[in-house]
């Protein structure tokens, strides 16, 4: 099967036409892959499948980045996230899963970032972060080992090379990471309060020479630059218990441990400048008892993209 040499334009202005071809329709058998490999190794964790809506009352994360919909009259918002609802269901199931559609209203244009995505999502009740880093690097790893094991010639037929996934997953925090990019490339982003696109490529050529392995896990980026259910660390409140997993260049999964507690999250929630009581519901569940828990969420087109390699996350779309 050749290669479709068309340009992004033409490939998505007649994109009825461009999914016939063999080597775009391959594209999307990968991704079919990505989700059932996710798919089963959130339930060999015990997680129930949970479907949950994708407009709401409130803005998810707060902040601009969202959709605003007429609902009858009233003022509503498509989802940014699952990630209220699969917490109000933490003390229902205690692990959860979902696979649910995300609308980010970023106006910026880039390579990496879709308006309208897919997430692959889990939350754990009763998990410590040693536990969470723990499970989020098993389902990537076992997600990335299905795509191989079951699509080796779409693999091969990309030119993409063998998959280097290990037992053990590098582990850095953000700040260990600037001081590894810092001393190999002499570029200082140790003042930055997140890792740039080049850091994240820089860090995993590291794990690469380092540990062969085509992932990384990063950890501790600054709480301020985490959404409100992020909790702090109690070690060192300016950063928090938060993770990224980062596969050949680019992040592909991004979570943390909660915070649980009611009163401290209507305590965040105002210091964020929202109102408590557009969360009225999701508080609820915190009032009447939640356990320790987090989650993580995958972008299914990004890893479609990074699995392949392909030049536009729109062609995994």
């Amino acid at each position: 099967t050749d290669t479709l040499n068309l340009e992004l334009p033409t490939l998505l202005d007649y994109r009825a036409l461009t999914l016939r071809h063999p080597k775009v329709k391959e594209i999307f058998k990968v991704q079919e892959s990505v989700m059932q490999g996710f798919r089963n190794a959130a339930q060999s964790l015990g997680c129930t499948e949970i479907f949950v809506p994708t407009i709401s009352a409130s803005a998810t994360e707060g902040g601009a980045e969202v959709f605003k919909v007429d609902y009858y009259g009233r003022p509503a918002f498509m989802t940014q996230s699952p990630q209220l609802y699969k917490q109000m269901l933490v003390p229902v199931f205690e692990r959860v899963f979902t696979i649910a559609h995300a609308y980010r209203a970023e106006p910026s244009v880039t390579t990496r970032h879709l308006s309208e995505s897919t997430q692959l999502d889990c939350e754990f009740g009763f998990a410590t972060f040693e536990t969470l880093l723990d499970y989020l690097e098993l389902v990537g790893k076992e997600t990335l080992k299905y795509v191989e094991k079951t699509c080796a010639d779409i693999l091969k037929d990309f030119g993409v090379e063998k998959l280097k996934i290990n037992d053990k997953v590098p582990r850095l925090t953000m700040r260990e990471a600037q001081k590894i990019i810092l001393k190999r490339t002499g570029i200082d982003h140790t003042k930055e309060k997140d890792l740039m696109p080049e850091d994240e490529r820089e860090i995993c050529r590291w794990a690469e020479e380092e540990s062969n392995s085509d992932l990384v896990t990063i950890t501790h980026y600054p709480t301020k630059k985490r959404a409100f259910y992020t909790k702090a660390d109690p070690k060192d409140p300016e950063y928090s218990l938060s993770y990224d997993l980062l596969f050949r260049g680019i992040e592909i999964l991004s979570g943390s441990q909660r915070v649980d507690d009611y009163k401290e999250l209507v305590e965040v929630i105002k210091e964020r400048g929202m109102n408590p009581d557009n969360f009225e519901m999701y508080l609820q569940a915190f009032k009447y008892g939640m356990p320790p828990e987090g989650g993580f969420s995958f972008g299914l087109e990004r890893m479609t993209m990074q699995i392949l390699k392909l030049a536009n996350i729109r062609e995994a779309s």
